[in-house]
């Protein structure tokens, strides 16, 4: 499958809350790097898909824009709105973009990274500050632990 499908594929399964489907477009080791919820691997990619983005939200709507791909990595630029189905936001619709980083092996998802302003949803949700910078020292951290950006700690 072409990553354009691949990744069209994946995107409708999940705003449907067919794990199973999402599942189907990774690899036997694929990870899947939410950048609400977490990394989630193997089979866990389902369980997140069906209990965690449908617990906490509904009428999603997931827009893939300009995807491109060398064969081994895949990016796609997208942008994500939802339903918040939380007590404290019910009913709020947030939305946010971001860029999807894929690393593709055999046709099928090997990683799915996200690259998002998630902040703006959350505020869109009018989650208190404290949570915001909650999130956004989680962002930093998870910066900082990656190879590439090992000598930009030594500054």
């Amino acid at each position: 499958m072409d990553f354009n499908s691949l990744i069209s594929t994946m995107t409708k399964a999940a705003v449907l809350g067919d794990g199973a489907g999402v599942r189907a477009c990774f690899t036997q080791q694929g990870v899947y790097h939410d950048c609400f919820y977490g990394v989630f691997a193997g089979d866990a990619i389902a369980d997140m898909v069906e209990n965690y983005f449908h617990r906490d939200a509904g009428k999603f709507i997931w827009d893939i824009h300009d995807p491109v791909c060398d064969g081994k990595i895949g990016y796609a630029r997208y942008v994500f709105s939802f339903e918040s189905k939380l007590p404290a936001a019910a009913g709020r619709r947030a939305g946010f973009e971001g860029v999807a980083i894929c690393e593709l092996e055999d046709g099928k998802l090997k990683s799915y990274r996200e690259v998002a302003n998630a902040l703006v949803g959350l505020q869109c949700l009018g989650f208190p500050p404290e949570r915001l910078a909650k999130l956004a020292q989680r962002e930093a951290t998870a910066f900082f632990a990656r190879d590439e950006a090992v000598h930009h700690r030594a500054v």
